[in-house]
């Protein structure tokens, strides 16, 4: 077996690439947002509508994300639990984001969009989802 030497694994990574599609940014957004108390879910356009309707996994629903070279941008649709406090929500899922895409991918984390579609209870938001 062959051991590649110091110089021989720099010039192999220096022609070798690692890319991220979209979707796993998008899907690293949505495991991170589940475990935020006071957001009750996310809330897609008539597209993710669709997909829904056609049986296509739409765990990203409501998230879409811009993947550069070394950079992403996330813009996410959510609902908000009523009573809960927007801006704590935001500050706590900027930092879960950076930290997990920073530690699982190498990307910074420049941009994150989060717009409330609505606000809820939980009972509404539970009987929405039945």
């Amino acid at each position: 077996m062959q051991t590649i030497t110091d110089n021989g694994l720099e010039t192999l990574k220096s022609n070798s690439h690692l890319s991220f599609d979209n979707k796993v940014l998008e899907k690293i957004a949505a495991i991170n947002a589940q475990d935020i108390d006071g957001l009750l879910g996310m809330e897609g356009s008539m597209v993710d509508s669709l997909a829904e309707t056609f049986n296509q996994e739409r765990q990203t629903k409501g998230i879409k994300a811009e993947v550069g070279e070394h950079q992403v941008a996330i813009d996410m649709n959510a609902l908000l639990e009523y009573d809960a406090d927007a801006q704590a929500i935001f500050d706590t899922l900027c930092a879960k984001l950076a930290d997990a895409i920073d530690r699982m991918t190498g990307l910074q984390l420049v941009e994150l969009n989060l717009h409330i579609n609505d606000v809820l209870t939980r009972r509404e938001w539970q009987q929405t989802t039945k």
